[in-house]
């Protein structure tokens, strides 16, 4: 693995080479010391001739080289265009459906493989060229022989390699970044590399794509927001995926869009809509929202329908950090920076110790700017450096559960900048976080809520007398001298102590009360027994 790393470094280093990465960098407004490496690196002391390609397409040719990790960094640099120049922004836009394919020779003999059939045998029709190329795989238009018109989808080939290469030089900086920074061990970035090592490879499973296709679907079967094509799972296996062909508007074909009168401002607004309904009702999330993977219906265009593809990153929240989640973005909605700043002790998010005074009045300064403004007047670069500083302020560490929410959050932000500059994100998000907090303490989920800990009252039963047997075993021959009436007073004591428990806590009809209920519950049960 270290030859192979080692290998994989040198590659980089002549990428950035060949492509004047290097130039990019040292040619911006930078410390002194970081200018000072125009005279350390050593390939800048040989003549080199000019490179004839712009910045921008230096850039993302490099990107394409390196490899999906790169790529995928420049999809993500791709949908923020108020962060870079037009002209670069508009090259990094290429890698989200437009890398170089592969032969189309390898596809079909590695589709053929994977189905144990030829290509003649399962499809009708099958198209060599690609349709979309992207980081990890490429698209081919099909036809089956029951006449539904689909796409293949299939992995490259080789990109496991490359992948355990980068990893292990990502690995190598983070564990660096945490012994020679107090910041650094702050953003965690070894679980932080860890859980991307995950997402990478998750990607690169097309059968866990498509199941993630078909949970998407069935969350949003007959909605007018957002549809899902189908997954065909008979032809689904590791390295290829058939699905329905849809047929739509890149999100990001803003003339199109306009030529069909597309209601821009519901379109924008439906985005974030779709967003806080995957993250806070299903708690299940397409994570990987780049403009190559969205499509926009034609069939309605004064209601426009969403239509996504590519399901292979999602992601997912605990109970908990949904309803700390929500609870923050509402506080912070309504401005109550207090609420904020208690939240996020409560949470552990920041040290038990901080000061909730302190950490509101920095809250505030940074965030009080940004309200009652569109997206086009937010400086969200600005926005973020002031984040990060608080953050470093008050030692509040990055959660890494939370890595592949933020990432979707500056997708969709960067994705709403461009389809409607005017939107207004807090009176458009606000509305369904007030309501999915009042959902949630509804008479029906807390019944639900209810039915579901009584369904757990037997098995605490089984383990409180579990637990109880193992601490008697050490007078295990004792015990089989002694009736087992003798003992169960222990158990029922247990239970008194449960009962009590549960009526101290209040029996209140809320989200939390969950505890005291099992607590009523698994005591009875005890004191009760035979």
């Amino acid at each position: 693995m270290k030859l192979l790393a080692a290998r994989r470094l040198m590659r980089i280093l002549r990428v950035i080479i060949r492509y004047r990465l290097d130039d990019l960098l040292l040619n911006q407004p930078l410390p002194a010391w970081m200018r000072a490496l125009r005279l350390i690196l050593p390939w800048r002391w040989l003549p080199r001739k000019p490179l004839q390609l712009s910045r921008g397409a230096a850039l993302r040719l490099a990107l394409e080289e390196l490899g999906p990790i790169f790529i995928k960094f420049g999809q993500l640099l791709s949908t923020r265009r108020d962060l870079l120049p037009p002209d670069v922004a508009d090259e990094l836009a290429r890698l989200q459906d437009q890398v170089p394919p592969f032969d189309s020779v390898h596809a079909i003999a590695r589709i053929e493989e994977q189905l144990g059939a030829t290509v003649g045998e399962v499809f009708a029709r099958f198209d060599v060229e690609p349709l979309a190329s992207a980081s990890v795989a490429q698209v081919h238009a099909a036809q089956l022989k029951s006449g539904e018109e689909v796409v293949v989808k299939v992995i490259r080939p080789g990109l496991r390699p490359i992948i355990r290469q980068d990893l292990a030089w990502l690995f190598l900086l983070a564990r660096i970044a945490e012994k020679a920074s107090a910041d650094a061990r702050r953003l965690r970035p070894m679980e932080v590399v860890s859980d991307y090592e995950k997402t990478i490879y998750d990607e690169l499973d097309l059968l866990r794509e498509a199941a993630n296709a078909s949970q998407l679907r069935r969350n949003f079967d007959g909605s007018d927001l957002l549809y899902v094509p189908q997954v065909y799972w008979d032809w689904c296996r590791p390295k290829v995926l058939v699905m329905e062909r849809i047929y739509g508007i890149p999100v990001t074909d803003l003339a199109v869009l306009a030529d069909q009168r597309t209601n821009m401002k519901l379109l924008a607004e439906r985005g974030v809509e779709i967003f806080f309904t995957q993250v806070f009702r299903d708690s299940f999330f397409h994570a990987d929202m780049h403009p190559g993977n969205i499509f926009v219906s034609t069939r309605t265009p004064w209601s426009p329908q969403y239509i996504a593809i590519d399901c292979g990153i999602v992601g997912s929240l605990t109970p908990e950090d949904q309803d700390y989640l929500a609870r923050n973005l509402i506080a912070f909605f309504k401005r109550d920076y207090r609420r904020v700043a208690q939240l996020h002790i409560d949470s552990g998010w920041v040290p038990a110790e901080t000061r909730v005074n302190d950490f509101e009045a920095a809250i505030r300064t940074v965030c009080e700017p940004i309200f009652e403004k569109p997206l086009k007047d937010i400086s969200f670069a600005q926005l973020l450096l002031r984040l990060f500083q608080t953050a470093r302020r008050f030692n509040m560490e990055v959660q890494p559960q939370l890595v592949l929410l933020q990432k979707t959050l500056l997708n969709i932000e960067g994705l709403g900048r461009q389809l409607y500059p005017d939107l207004d994100l807090w009176s458009t998000a606000q509305p369904f976080l007030e309501r999915w907090m009042r959902e949630r303490i509804s008479p029906m989920q807390l019944l639900r809520n209810l039915q579901q800990q009584a369904e757990q009252v037997p098995h605490l039963s089984q383990m409180a007398r579990d637990t109880l047997e193992r601490l008697n075993q050490p007078q295990a021959q004792a015990a089989q001298a002694t009736p087992v009436a003798k003992h169960t007073w222990a158990l029922r004591l247990l239970g008194a102590a449960l009962v009590a428990g549960g009526v101290s806590q209040g029996l209140a009809l809320s989200p939390a009360a969950w505890a005291s209920w099992l607590s009523l519950g698994a005591g009875l049960l005890l004191v009760l027994r035979r």
